[in-house]
């Protein structure tokens, strides 16, 4: 995540607003945040009722009470145009996700 803050101007540029949401709590974000020297873009707290927008968006693992490492670009209509669920410890480049915002466009 600290990737998308480096080049928020960039997705700024293209219309476009970054989030961050996890089932983990507000307390825990911020503490996550803090520990990577900040985070400027909104974190959003999934943790009451637990998961509840994680599995609207069908990428709640209910049975470990996680979710999914997932990237979404909704548009204005509030449809899912594109979607990554990927390993944590990995996620696509950034470049990948302009292009996809190009063709979007």
């Amino acid at each position: 995540m600290p990737s998308y803050e480096d080049d928020l101007s960039r997705f700024e540029g293209n219309n476009t607003q970054v989030l961050g949401i996890s089932v983990d709590s507000v307390f825990s974000h911020k503490a996550w945040a803090k520990s990577l020297g900040g985070i400027s873009y909104p974190l959003l707290a999934d943790f009451w009722p637990h998961g509840d927008v994680t599995k609207k968006y069908g990428i709640l693992i209910d049975e470990k009470g996680i979710s999914e490492r997932a990237l979404m670009i909704i548009g204005k209509d509030g449809i899912i145009k594109w979607i990554d669920v990927h390993p944590i410890d990995k996620h696509p480049d950034n470049e990948e996700l302009f292009e996809v915002l190009r063709k979007l466009s």
